[in-house]
């Protein structure tokens, strides 16, 4: 694509020594910058690419993306406000903005998300549609695929249009259904997708060492709807806390659904039961609409998945694809089969009952706890193992503590990712947060494998375990390096004679 066509939307404000070069690629890391590519100086917390402008040059790049000039040469560069909003433009335009061509429905939320993307596409595939999934564990082209590698919940956006164009015409894909993280929607790198339907889960504290204040947090994550256009649709939990300002920002034309458990939604879920087996409720439908078409107003609906986060997450998925035009029948028939997803709420060991769960802010964890509280038996008890990632919102440490001491009978406090902190200091952080640090109920092991292994002595047969934070990670971000561990792994090696 000639650089001319490249910028030809652009919002630039300068263009300096400017050739209509051939441009092949586009990178915002210059070791990986390939002959032909534009290079975007991406400005972050810790680098600014506009100081690896040269070495990108001497690697290929053509052109540059730059916030000001840079010594260069003669080599064109194209001045925009900002690098990190402006490179989604140029990736859409790149490749021929593919999401124009694709059913793309965003989930967006503090938990949930991965789980209602990959209900979703069970449910668009039980329709006979073909669905691709973006989102945490990568990205996959069936329910029944492998996962492929993506680096951050949502790519940036090189990436994500580059797989989008990949999906519509290599695998010949129509639905997408892709995880929009706040991060991704603050940084603009789902600039130029254009989303047929938004999906909000909840809102709970959580990246607030970035977004500061739940405010900013909200705002990062109501851009998902304010960019709907007539004719798309928007699905609310009706029951959190932020429903009515999610409700209140949605343009005029878009169609609107609501789902919940404590109100009066259009998907509501009644009669709640858990057990070992899963869950099991009665959903009622509100909208007199929906009814119509599915035939009925109540349906029962038998669960493998269990917890109350679980039925929120099927709520989500249901009302989301009746907003696509599936019958419900079609619907439960996809959601009775599941039985989970990585990572989340999955049951790795029989006895004791040990689960492992992605839980890693305060409403995910009371939300797992509560749900583990449910199925351990009376003779048993709830342990919880967990710690907190280093350089991330400090706040939410004690706030977990005082959950985990809450609702479990024995807590193990030990590392989760800490990256460059200490993590004695992460754990003082959870502590503070306990009214009573007694021996008996309370462990404190940093080393996370040992912390596992502990849990040989602590937990008997009949007790319930859930090891938070990490779920389906396999690996462990420490200090210096980052190294493999898979929380499942290691609870299915102390506990060998008693796994699934």
């Amino acid at each position: 694509m000639k650089l001319d066509e490249l910028i030809e939307h652009l919002d630039y404000k300068d263009l300096i020594n400017f050739k209509n070069v051939e441009v092949t690629g586009i990178s915002y890391n210059s070791k990986t910058t390939k002959t032909g590519d534009i290079f975007v100086c991406l400005t972050g917390e810790y680098t600014d690419g506009h100081e690896y402008a040269k070495n990108a040059i001497e690697n290929g790049a053509v052109a540059l993306l730059v916030e000001h000039k840079v010594e260069a040469g003669k080599i064109p560069q194209i001045v925009v406000s900002s690098t990190r909003h402006k490179i989604a433009d140029i990736a859409d335009r790149f490749y021929s903005s593919p999401s124009k061509g694709i059913n793309l429905v965003g989930i967006t939320g503090t938990n949930g998300k991965t789980t209602v993307t990959h209900l979703i596409q069970k449910i668009l595939e039980e329709n006979g549609q073909k669905c691709a999934l973006i989102g945490t564990l990568g990205y996959k082209l069936s329910s029944n695929g492998e996962y492929r590698d993506a680096k951050h919940t949502t790519p940036q956006a090189p990436e994500l249009q580059a797989t989008l164009r990949m999906i519509k015409d290599v695998e010949k894909i129509d639905n997408v259904v892709m995880e929009v993280s706040s991060h991704a929607l603050e940084q603009n790198r789902v600039g130029g997708c254009q989303f047929n339907g938004a999906v909000f889960t909840n809102l709970t504290q959580d990246h607030l060492d970035y977004h500061i204040t739940m405010d900013n947090y909200f705002e990062a994550k109501a851009l998902l709807f304010k960019h709907l256009e007539e004719g798309d649709f928007a699905v609310i939990n009706l029951d959190d806390n932020y429903a009515e300002r999610f409700l209140s920002v949605i343009p005029e034309g878009v169609r609107k659904y609501t789902y919940g458990v404590k109100r009066d939604a259009d998907l509501k879920a009644e009669d709640i039961h858990f057990s070992l087996n899963g869950a099991e409720f009665t959903l009622k439908i509100n909208n007199s609409e929906i009814a119509a078409s599915s035939g009925a107003e109540t349906f029962k609906v038998n669960l493998h998945m269990n917890g109350m986060f679980s039925v929120y997450n099927v709520l989500a998925a249901i009302t989301s694809t009746i907003a696509m035009g599936i019958d419900v029948k079609t619907a439960l028939k996809a959601l009775e089969n599941v039985k989970g997803v990585a990572g989340r709420f999955e049951v790795v060991v029989k006895k004791p009952l040990v689960i492992v769960d992605y839980a890693h802010t305060p409403d995910g964890l009371e939300n797992v706890l509560k749900s583990a509280r449910e199925i351990t038996p009376k003779d048993g008890q709830l342990i919880c193992l967990f710690g907190c990632g280093g350089d991330r919102d400090a706040t939410k440490r004690p706030k977990m503590g005082a959950i985990a001491e809450k609702i479990a009978d024995k807590i193990i406090i030990t590392s989760d990712n800490p990256r460059s902190e200490d993590p004695q200091q992460i754990i003082t952080d959870i502590i503070a947060g306990l009214k009573n640090v007694n021996t008996e109920t309370v462990t404190v092991e940093p080393d996370r494998g040992h912390a596992i292994a502990l849990l040989k002595t602590i937990a008997g047969n009949n007790d319930v375990v859930v090891i938070a934070g990490k779920g389906h990670e396999d690996y462990q971000i420490l200090k210096d390096r980052t190294i493999h561990f898979d929380d499942r792994e290691e609870a299915r090696k102390i506990f060998e004679g008693s796994v699934i």
